[in-house]
């Protein structure tokens, strides 16, 4: 009898090694990036935002009709500020097109945002808001930034890239949306936690 249980116990901890090896090997602790976003072909979570200088609310819905493309960044992520210029030029370059930047600062107070923009310059065809208790990055399942999610006019998530975006495929994915394609997840380099982390 306790030679059945000694080996009815060795076996019951065999499986559940067995299990967890599963459980590793399957991606447990895996980077989150590679995982596509469950937003793609789904409605874009509707928004009431603060402006990012204080100056009233904007509503999410106040851009229907129009493709929206969602940048979350902050002054401390370097590769946000390596892709700040492209982001700018881009949203420039598309603004007559019915294409309409917004960016959304992560995790960071809306002053250290505002000074870190009066350097590296802003577009005049881009939305800059802020984001108390995270509300949009957790909406849009943001796992580290920067991250930018794309938007058509229909108001589906459309794309998504992951890292350090350059005009070249800022441009790119928008123009595929143009053309009525749905680009999906692409990945374009690293993301950052808060620098605490």
């Amino acid at each position: 009898m306790r030679r059945d249980i000694l080996r009815w116990t060795g076996l019951a901890l065999a499986g559940a090694a067995v299990v967890f090896s599963v459980v590793l090997a399957s991606g447990f602790g895996s980077d989150p990036g590679l995982v596509e976003s469950p937003l793609i072909g789904k409605p874009a979570p509707v928004l009431d935002l603060e402006m990012l200088d204080g100056s009233g609310e904007f509503q999410s819905t106040s851009l229907d009709g129009q493709i929206v493309v969602v940048n979350f960044f902050a002054s401390w992520c370097l590769e946000c500020r390596n892709e700040h210029a492209d982001l700018v030029a881009t949203a420039d370059a598309f603004a007559s097109r019915n294409v309409r930047f917004v960016l959304i600062s992560y995790q960071e107070d809306p002053i250290s945002t505002l000074e870190y923009l009066a350097s590296a310059g802003i577009s005049d065809s881009t939305t800059y808001l802020q984001d108390p208790g995270s509300r949009a990055a957790i909406a849009y399942g943001v796992f580290g930034i920067p991250e930018t999610f794309f938007i058509n006019e229909d108001g589906i998530v459309v794309g998504k890239i992951i890292g350090e975006a350059d005009a070249l495929i800022l441009g790119a994915t928008l123009d595929s949306i143009l053309a009525g394609e749905i680009p999906g997840q692409n990945r374009a380099g690293d993301t950052q936690q808060r620098p605490d982390q």
